[in-house]
This record gives structure tokens, C-alpha cells and sequence, in this order.
């Protein structure tokens, strides 16, 4: 009864989200939608921002790893390639990532107030590549099975996952930051002897020691 509570609670939050925002979080016919927030991070009497193109460019240069983030979603799973993924606290258990406040995936997450992040190996680069588009079905031919405790798809041979409830929701200019409880989590000692995905200035990589 307790996990029943938090993951209701959880989802709670995520509806909140998305009512903020106009998103429908019920069958029954909507409200009208809040006007959209503007997709930028300074007011308009602040100096333009940076050169987008630049941006890319210098921040290309930190490396990060790779992971899909997954959920059961509505009608079926669903899933998007990240990179901004990072531990968040130790005690509670936190986890973040970041997403694109345009993202059409990102909605369906939210509804289900769960999620899993699958950390991807040096050789899923082209795993990668299948959650990266849209409009696509992204689960077509990749093997998964529920994550013990969400429910989440949790993907095959990769070297570690986390199965987690959506804490909380925050705005970061364009994109938004998504906190995430930890409820479960494993690795998977073979998956992770070929070592981790990289991505860096638009390539992937391996790690070499």
C-alpha cells in the first residue's frame, strides 16, 4: 500500500505539470489550455542570448554519457535518447534529466509519473539512434522487460538501470528538469565489461582506460 501511495503521489505531481501547462490529464473534454510559455530564458529587454550554433559548438567539447529514458506511457511505451542525465542526491535517493519542453515524449512520461533510465554500452550506439526520432515506433524490435518496481520498459543488455517515480518538475528555460525517486536499480556485469556509450561533439565514443 505504501509504494501504491508514493507512485500515486508521484503522479500527482506530473499531472500538476501538465496542467500547468493546458496538457489533457483525463478523458473528459479539456479546458481551455493556459497560453504556452515563451521558449527562452532572459526577458525581452536583456541581452540577446548566444549564438546558438556556438553554444552547440563549446558545450560539445563535455563528454557525457548516454541513456534512454523509458515509461509505459499511453497507448503503449514510451522512450527518448538523453544525455542530460545525472545524479541528483544520495539520501533520498535522487535522480535528474533534462528534456525538451517541445518534446512529444516527454507528456506521456509525465501521465504515467514513472520512468526508468537505461545507461547505454559501447555498443548501442545505434539503440540510441532509434529512440532519437520522432514519430517513429521506437520499441519496434527491442527487447525489454517491465522494471520490478514502475513497470517501466527496462531494455535488454544494457549495463545498468534505474527504475524511478517522478519527484518533482522544474522549469530551466527551454528545457525542463525532471527529478526523479529511485525506487530500484541493477546493473548487468557482462553488458558492462564493453564499457559506456560516449557522446561527444556529435560522435559517439568509447572509453579507453
Amino acid at each position: 500500500m505504501k509504494g501504491m501511495m508514493g507512485h500515486a503521489g508521484m503522479a500527482a505531481t506530473a499531472v500538476r505539470y501538465l496542467r500547468s501547462v493546458g496538457a489533457p490529464t483525463a478523458a473528459t473534454a479539456p479546458a481551455a489550455p493556459l497560453p504556452r510559455p515563451a521558449l527562452r530564458a532572459v526577458r525581452e529587454d536583456e541581452r540577446a542570448p548566444l549564438d546558438p550554433a556556438e553554444f552547440r559548438s563549446v558545450l560539445g567539447h563535455f563528454a557525457s554519457g548516454v541513456t534512454v529514458v523509458t515509461s509505459p506511457g499511453e497507448p503503449g511505451p514510451a522512450g527518448f535518447a538523453c544525455q542530460s542525465f545525472a545524479s541528483l542526491s544520495l539520501d533520498p535517493p535522487l535522480v535528474a534529466f533534462m528534456v525538451a519542453r517541445t518534446s512529444t515524449t516527454w507528456p506521456r512520461i509525465a501521465r504515467a509519473g514513472v520512468f526508468c533510465v537505461n545507461v547505454l554500452g559501447a555498443g548501442q550506439g545505434e539503440l540510441c539512434r532509434g529512440f532519437a526520432v520522432s514519430g517513429a515506433d521506437k520499441f519496434a524490435g527491442v527487447r525489454h522487460r517491465p522494471a520490478p518496481v514502475t513497470g517501466s520498459p527496462r531494455l535488454a543488455d544494457v549495463p545498468a538501470w534505474i527504475d524511478c517515480t517522478i519527484q518533482a518538475v522544474h522549469t530551466g528555460g527551454d528545457h525542463l528538469i525532471v527529478v526523479g525517486r529511485v525506487e530500484a536499480l541493477g546493473t548487468d556485469p557482462a553488458a558492462a565489461e564493453a564499457g559506456p556509450l560516449l557522446f561527444h561533439r556529435g560522435a559517439f565514443g568509447r572509453f579507453s582506460p
